[in-house]
């Protein structure tokens, strides 16, 4: 894809937002998106039809986990996340927001053994709490106001059993770079709420592989206990 398409679909999805926003729903633009994407893959910018490099790279110093660990993959797009982590060893649940993401994945991966779901991640299943060895979110925070951001972290850290982690992904900024535009880079302090509720076992950021103009934060956490 041009530079060109590529800022073009930044456009559009900062234009579906700020739409949404102005009729009083921040989110219902993420199912516009898939909708309007019509199948293309190149309209969604996050769907990169690859696992997020961050997690191949925390993958790769991790042990197999133990038989029956059960890993949670938040707002999953396009599945490739899920598959990772399930073909790692994990028991796989995904869920996204977007029905259209949904059905996508399932025609993605027929035979998968990822268990893929409509959720909402501030309103997510009760039985959901407390159920997770990991937790896997990567740039949908970025993409919250700011309320619903701190919502979500909440929920984040509610679905770790004990001893469970959480790894996030997001982009980064210092505390006196400006906000910018959708998707909006998150300050150390933005994951604060997690902090205060979780074990913070490393935070670092690091530059981009494919933009070096772009940082990330990656960040890990575990529940006490277990």
């Amino acid at each position: 894809m041009s530079a060109a398409d590529e800022a073009k679909d930044r456009d559009l999805v900062r234009e579906l937002s700020a739409r949404a926003h102005a009729r009083g729903d921040d989110r219902g633009w993420f199912e516009e998106l898939y909708v309007r994407s019509g199948g293309d893959p190149r309209v969604i910018p996050w769907a990169d039809l690859a696992p997020n490099p961050h997690l191949e790279a925390w993958l790769g110093g991790e042990p197999r986990p133990r038989p029956g660990a059960r890993a949670l993959v938040v707002a999953c797009g396009l599945g490739d996340d899920a598959e990772r982590l399930a073909a790692a060893g994990y028991a796989v649940t995904a869920f996204d927001l977007a029905p259209s993401a949904i059905a996508w994945c399932r025609r993605r991966f027929p035979a998968s053994p990822v268990r893929y779901a409509v959720a909402d991640l501030l309103t997510p299943p009760a039985a959901w709490t407390g159920a997770f060895d990991l937790v896997f979110e990567a740039n949908t925070l970025q993409v919250l106001f700011a309320p619903h951001r701190d919502q979500a972290l909440l929920r984040l850290a509610d679905f770790l059993a004990p001893g469970g982690r959480l790894l996030v992904v997001a982009r980064a900024r210092e505390d006196d770079e400006p906000l910018g535009e959708l998707p909006w880079p998150l300050r150390r302090r933005d994951l604060d709420p997690l902090a205060a509720r979780l074990e913070t076992l490393a935070f670092e950021v690091r530059v981009d592989a494919a933009d070096p103009m772009i940082r990330r934060l990656c960040a890990l956490y575990r529940r006490p206990g277990g």
